[in-house]
């Protein structure tokens, strides 16, 4: 397949750029700046802002993963960006949009009635953040005419954990482990995200990864 990956020398879009190529897939870099690609001469890329992105620059892809992360102080791009990627989109048949979503808004009870940011522990630093991220995903569950999986992390996204080569999957709710930790590693979860771009199980819904 051919992947377009939003944000692909982040901690999580290198991943899953690697995860991708070591399956055979020819990935495509959407960024901004060339120069933090690694042998960036040799790859295919392109490189643009994300809102000067159109759909000519994307229409031969199957997927496009979005992995942006907004930088400090302007987590509201959460928002933005999303919503910006989902207008290029709508309405074509392809491509895929896979997007590296945020944990904040799992739930942590049966009744689904409280999500994770909504629980007395959740890190003040992470707020900003999660809520932009949590009112992207209600917006994205509103459009039409897009095919899309999002894909949370746990509760502590690792990105020094290893590559178990190992998962459980869920979907609305926080998932902890065998240790009663909710964590996944980047490589895991670039494991199980690549997984779904293969299998495709998950149209038009939310998955959550979490080690095992």
């Amino acid at each position: 397949m051919k992947i377009g990956i939003i944000g692909a020398t982040g901690k999580s879009g290198s991943k899953i750029s690697a995860e991708a190529l070591i399956r055979g897939h020819e990935v495509i870099p959407l960024i901004r700046n060339a120069s933090k690609l690694i042998d960036s001469k040799d790859n295919h890329y392109i490189e643009k802002d994300l809102y000067d992105l159109t759909y000519d620059d994307i229409k031969n892809l199957d997927v496009v993963v979005d992995a942006f992360n907004a930088p400090p102080g302007k987590e509201e791009l959460h928002q933005t960006s999303l919503a910006y990627i989902v207008s290029l989109i709508q309405g074509h048949e392809n491509p895929r949009l896979i997007i590296v979503g945020g944990a904040g808004s799992l739930y942590v009870d049966d009744t689904k009635t409280t999500r994770l940011i909504d629980t007395p522990d959740f890190p003040e630093v992470a707020r900003p953040t999660a809520v932009n991220m949590s009112k992207a995903f209600e917006q994205l569950k509103l459009a039409e005419d897009i095919n899309w999986t999002y894909v949370s992390p746990s509760a502590f996204f690792n990105p020094e954990g290893k590559r178990t080569g190992k998962y459980q999957l869920g979907q609305d709710q926080l998932l902890t482990n065998s240790k009663g930790e909710s964590e996944i590693s980047y490589a895991d979860f670039a494991l199980a995200l690549v997984d779904e771009i293969e299998n495709q199980l998950f149209m038009g819904q939310r998955i959550t990864v979490c080690s095992e």
